[in-house]
């Protein structure tokens, strides 16, 4: 798509639409009013041809008379006002394709000239941009009927807040960098993609595709700023915790700190408790996880929470050392002694009894946080912030039976080891890829964490079982693999670890000599069809 750009001063909205390109837009020409007009030499420095018409003593419609007839030798399919200080007839608009302006506020409100003056004096706490249509707002005369300036269809918006202290400058600048700069190139990359439908009789505009959902065209997320954080996850970098107080579902962000005067939450605790808390969400049976740096040290299910604690920490007692424990039950005083016991930072429980809060009250700097009894999963996306963007995604709540499981071996698996590899298969979902889990029953035995090598994953967890774990060992156990297995090696690793089942995703165009590994060993192998990856 080719754009006309008409500016009156700097243009900085045509320039960043320039550099961005959307769509693939570029501009055939920008034209001025002002010849000493600074977007002229920024935009010969892009390659961009110019034309200056300057305002004479010409009526407004004779001036865009000698607009339309500069423009006559360019082709373009879309005009873009960025400042341009004039009001148009429809002596141009009816010339020329839809013409786009930008205003520094959120239309309907603040029209005219002083948008950012007249906001802060209203006193609003929330301004913004809005790219509409222009549309003629000249009478018969020649002079400007002001309530149809800026009354256009509304093509996209952006919000942007007023802080408290802000001046005009202040405001200005933040309009027009946090709104003005990425509503502009959307709307300009709609029209390129041919996607905008204006009717001007009922003055709607429709968008295809953006029909929300899920994956919305745009997002528009508002949190509430919760607290200051000591730091961030080094001590050089500030940090701050944001909640989003609609969530219902049981959360870090909003649980109550049960024992007054241990010190707030750090930036790691947010996120370890966070995935501490994710795991135990996965089982119905009592479950108990010890979480370091995001990864389970160990997880358990048990038939009671006293017992699932216990074998979640003899996965690893030396690592859970500094950890976070997670609980998916009230926390009883058996299990409250036993988590005092050795240095915890933080538990994270769906209640405590009083003998419970007590018991954990005594070591000063345990945080108890109480996330409430909502352990249904309501959040359906996860994101991470990207330099200059976001990823978005479903969350992961693939929750497998027996029935999904594919025998490709010729050995079947115990009732047993299904259970075992069922509750790997939840558990691996919350490691590190690349990531390998070693368990039996329903007790993690060793956990290899976050490898480039999955065979280094697997090392990693065969020690951990020999060297680390309590009264249990890889021998007979089963062994779950995040992503399939490109040749037979790390299958046979754990092999020579002890394991006996395994239970994989499946998909490598190895697979068949990866089964046939298992079957000169005796082992049970499944398939799942679906991969666990974990990369955050």
């Amino acid at each position: 798509m080719k754009l006309a750009g008409m500016a009156s001063n700097r243009g900085r909205n045509l320039l960043n639409v320039a550099d961005r390109a959307p769509g693939g837009a570029e501009f055939a020409v920008i034209l001025t009013n002002d010849a000493d007009a600074p977007v002229l030499d920024a935009a010969a420095e892009r390659g961009i041809p110019t034309e200056v018409v300057e305002r004479g003593g010409d009526s407004r419609r004779d001036h865009e008379r000698r607009v339309v007839e500069t423009l006559s030798g360019y082709e373009f399919d879309l005009v873009c006002l960025d400042g341009y200080m004039r009001v148009l007839s429809e002596v141009f608009l009816d010339e020329t394709p839809t013409t786009l302006n930008v205003h520094p506020s959120l239309l309907p409100s603040f029209p005219g000239m002083d948008a950012w003056g007249d906001a802060l004096e209203y006193g609003t706490k929330l301004v913004g941009c809005t790219v509409h249509v222009v549309t003629d707002a000249v009478a018969e005369d020649g002079s400007v009927v002001e309530d149809e300036v800026d009354g256009g269809p509304v093509i996209t918006q952006e919000p942007v807040p007023v802080y408290e202290g802000d001046d005009r400058e202040d405001l200005q600048d933040r309009v027009l960098y946090e709104g003005e700069f990425r509503a502009y190139p959307r709307a300009v990359k709609w029209f390129a993609e041919d996607r905008v439908t204006v009717d001007h009789e009922t003055g709607q505009v429709s968008v295809a595709g953006d029909t929300g959902g899920p994956f919305p065209e745009r997002r528009l997320l508002s949190n509430d700023y919760a607290a200051d954080l000591r730091y961030g996850e080094n001590p050089h970098q500030d940090a701050a915790v944001y909640a989003d107080s609609t969530t219902e579902e049981a959360s870090v962000v909003g649980a109550d700190q049960l024992n007054e005067g241990a010190r707030a939450l750090s930036y790691n605790n947010y996120n370890d408790a966070d995935g501490a808390l994710n795991l135990v969400k996965e089982f119905d049976r009592p479950a108990a996880a010890v979480i370091k740096h995001t990864n389970p040290a160990g997880c358990a299910t048990a038939e009671t929470l006293a017992d699932a604690y216990a074998d979640a920490l003899s996965t690893d007692a030396k690592s859970a050392f500094g950890g976070i424990v997670a609980l998916n039950r009230e926390c009883d005083a058996a299990t409250a002694v036993q988590i005092i016991d050795s240095f915890k930072e933080v538990v994270v429980a769906p209640g405590y009894t009083d003998d419970a809060l007590a018991t954990l009250s005594e070591k000063e700097n345990l945080r108890v946080l109480d996330v409430g009894e909502n352990y249904d999963v309501e959040e359906r996306l996860t994101e991470k912030k990207l330099v200059g963007g976001r990823l978005v995604q479903e969350r992961d709540t693939q929750s497998l039976t027996r029935e999904d499981l594919e025998v490709v071996t010729k050995r079947e698996p115990t009732d047993e080891q299904v259970e075992s590899m069922l509750f790997a298969w939840r558990t691996i979902k919350h490691v590190k890829s690349n990531a390998i889990v070693f368990a039996s029953g329903t007790e993690t035995v060793g956990v290899g964490a976050g490898q480039v090598s999955r065979v280094d994953a697997v090392d990693i967890a065969a020690m951990k079982a020999e060297s680390d774990a309590e009264g249990k060992s890889a021998a007979g156990a089963v062994m779950a693999s995040d992503a399939f297995f490109p040749f037979p090696d790390a299958v046979e690793k754990g092999i020579e670890a002890g394991i006996e089942a395994v239970i994989q995703p499946g998909g490598s165009k190895n697979d068949d000599a990866v089964v046939e590994a298992a079957d000169e060993h005796d082992v049970a192998m499944v398939m799942t069809g679906q991969r666990a990856f974990r990369h955050d």
